[in-house]
């Protein structure tokens, strides 16, 4: 049975959406114990009033949380039992097989660095994040690219790129069950030679030493049209790029409320649009996919948004479950053992 670990307090709805979404997976997936963490009184006022499977739902007490806005290593060194340090722990101590939280970024992540081992030929772990593009890909048509790094190792060597790619096309051969990922570096040019030092590197390892599907460099451009299932960046650069993107998607909805209030023409054109908003809509509704990944731990960790309702939280959980019954940890640490072992036989040995 897998055991899936859920930070009930974190997220900026918790804990009422949080125990939601949590109890309605508990109705959903089969052999999964999901255990969630937190103030256990809170919790066992909530949980018993909305529909969840008993048997496969427990709580464990935490006494208090990180706010959303707090820094995280100021939080987790006054609050050593608060609910994302104290379930970080319990994966650790094997009590737990997974971890998903909605809550503070830099804590969760430091939680887990704390207390979780990096698998065997991982150098830095690699947040990454889901954004919807123009393309689909995979069996379920996913019309989502995962960016990596988005901020769990900002200063990123030619090495931790290479190892974040390969991450990176393993988590969507399992979860999104695309066979073949194309893989790509960002930088500001196309061309092999463009970038810093560290991508020029990277990209002549990629082409040389993996046998990755990669497709070379792309520019900020390529991302939303979907050129690429893995983009591959730097924590910095793709912290960045993540917000510019997620602040443009929110600006074309705030001009179309702006343009739907000025003028009766432009209320008209927005009404014969009003099918191609929904669409779009729909594909953009982060909800759906429920969060992203830290990779390069012994363990899965899934970050939802923060903004996370029930349906996210469900959704969190059930790729925490794909990335359990795919074992993501097992087949990453097989496809680095693999890219050290192409790069010790294409290292002459001193004579």
């Amino acid at each position: 049975m897998h055991r899936i670990v859920v930070d009930a307090m974190g997220g900026d709805l918790a804990p009422d959406e949080i125990i939601k979404g949590a109890a309605e997976a508990s109705l959903s997936l089969r052999g999964t114990e999901i255990i969630l963490v937190g103030d256990s009184s809170e919790l066992g006022r909530r949980l018993p009033k909305v529909r969840h499977d008993g048997a496969r739902m427990r709580v464990h007490h935490a006494a208090t949380f990180v706010e959303m806005d707090e820094k995280p290593g100021e939080a987790l060194a006054a609050k050593p039992d608060s609910s994302i340090a104290v379930a970080a722990d319990l994966v650790a101590r094997g009590e737990g097989d997974a971890l998903v939280s909605a809550g503070n970024t830099g804590a969760s992540v430091l939680a887990c660095a704390r207390r979780w081992k990096l698998l065997p030929n991982v150098r830095r772990a690699a947040l990454a994040a889901v954004y919807p593009t123009e393309l689909r890909r995979g069996e379920k048509e996913d019309p989502f690219s995962l960016i990596l790094d988005v901020g769990a190792t900002i200063d990123a060597e030619a090495d931790d790129l290479v190892g974040f790619a390969v991450m990176g096309a393993v988590y969507a051969r399992l979860v999104s069950k695309n066979r073949r990922p194309r893989v790509a570096l960002l930088s500001n040019g196309t061309e092999a030679g463009k970038g810093p030092p560290a991508i020029v590197a990277a990209h002549a390892r990629l082409v040389s030493a993996t046998e990755l599907n990669f497709i070379g460099n792309i520019e900020g451009l390529d991302i939303p049209r979907g050129v690429a299932d893995v983009v591959v960046t730097s924590g910095f650069v793709g912290n960045v790029v993540l917000k510019m993107l997620e602040g443009v998607s929110e600006t074309v909805v705030r001009l179309a409320r702006y343009a739907h209030k000025e003028k009766l023409a432009w209320r008209i054109g927005l009404m014969a649009l009003s099918s191609a908003i929904e669409q779009l809509k729909q594909v953009t509704d982060w909800q759906q996919y429920g969060g992203a990944p830290l990779l390069g731990f012994a363990h899965p960790f899934i970050k939802a948004h923060g903004r996370s309702n029930a349906r996210a939280i469900t959704n969190a959980i059930k790729v925490a479950h794909k990335a359990l019954t795919g074992d993501l940890c097992g087949n990453i640490e097989k496809g680095l053992a693999e890219l050290e072992a192409t790069r010790h036989k294409a290292t002459p040995s001193p004579s």
